[in-house]
Parts: C-alpha cells; sequence; structure tokens
C-alpha cells in the first residue's frame, strides 16, 4: 500500500524541486522503517512513527526493544519512507535519549504529532534522533540520475 497522493511521474524533478518535496514529506508522514544491525545477531527492521524536526528525524520505542539495543551497539542506520513509487532513503547516526532526558522540544513535538506522550508511560522508552549523512530520493527509473540530495550531512542541492 502506497500514499495515494504519490504519482508516479513521467518527467524527471530538478535537484531542488526534488529536496522540496522530501522536505515536506519528512514534514507530512508518520512511518518510517528503520534498519539496524548488531554485530552478532545481523540486520533487524521496524516500521516506526516518527517526527522531523528540520534537522533530524526522531523516533520512540521500548528501551529494551532490539532497536535499541542496535542502535548503542551500531548507530549507523537507515531509514525509509514506506512508499515504494516514490523513495525516500535516509543514513545517518542513531542518539538514544530515555524519555526522562529528550529535549523538551523533541518530546513535544513528537507527543504533537501524535497525541501520545511516551514521557508519561510507566513503561520505559528511549527515542532515537537520527540526523541525516545521506538522503536519497526518487520516483521512478527516470530519476536514479541524481539521486543523491545530501552527502556528509550537507545538502548538494
Amino acid at each position: 500500500m502506497g500514499n495515494p497522493e504519490i504519482v508516479r511521474r513521467e518527467g524527471r524533478r530538478a535537484g531542488p524541486e526534488r529536496r522540496r518535496e522530501t522536505l515536506e514529506r519528512l514534514g507530512r508522514e508518520r512511518d518510517i522503517w528503520l534498519s539496524t544491525s548488531h554485530p552478532e545477531h545481523g540486520p533487524h527492521q521496524v516500521p516506526l512513527w516518527f517526527w522531523w524536526d528540520g534537522g533530524a528525524l526522531w523516533m520512540c520505542t521500548g528501551e529494551t526493544s532490539v532497536t535499541v539495543r542496535n542502535a548503542r551497539q551500531e548507530p549507523r542506520v537507515r531509514l525509509a519512507l514506506p512508499d515504494t513509487a516514490d523513495v525516500v532513503l535516509v543514513q545517518g547516526e542513531a542518539e538514544c535519549f530515555p524519555a526522562s532526558g529528550v529535549p523538551q522540544e523533541a518530546g513535544d513535538g513528537f507527543a504533537a504529532k501524535f497525541g501520545w506522550d511516551p514521557r508519561e508511560e510507566e513503561g520505559s522508552f528511549v527515542y532515537l534522533r537520527v540526523t541525516p549523512r545521506t538522503v536519497r530520493a526518487w520516483n521512478g527509473e527516470h530519476e536514479l540520475t541524481g539521486r543523491v540530495l545530501m552527502r556528509d550531512g550537507a545538502w548538494v542541492v
């Protein structure tokens, strides 16, 4: 299932248009696939809610989850928006924050977007902040050229 608003395009978007649309999607969409890896247990992928603060993606999950265990062992992660017709892939490093230590702006932004505040729950939750190092986006094979929008943490378009 994809986002019904996403349409495969005939023409190739210029870099600035692709960047603008990617940033809009990061601000608008709710779900993202987070891929982590552990040196002994291998890869792990999970869909999570996320909040984009304009510079980083924030997710939250249980403190004892495989996701948190992996991110603490190997912080390099990959993220993907769920629509395969309009691909957005992000690479970065995850930083873990216990719910009691998450920056207030991030906790408030996440809670406002989802109507759920893990800081108020009885269980132990961890927020993961991923600041993008690489961002790739394309809509169909005709957009594979120019798909890298960010490299080494800097926008290239």
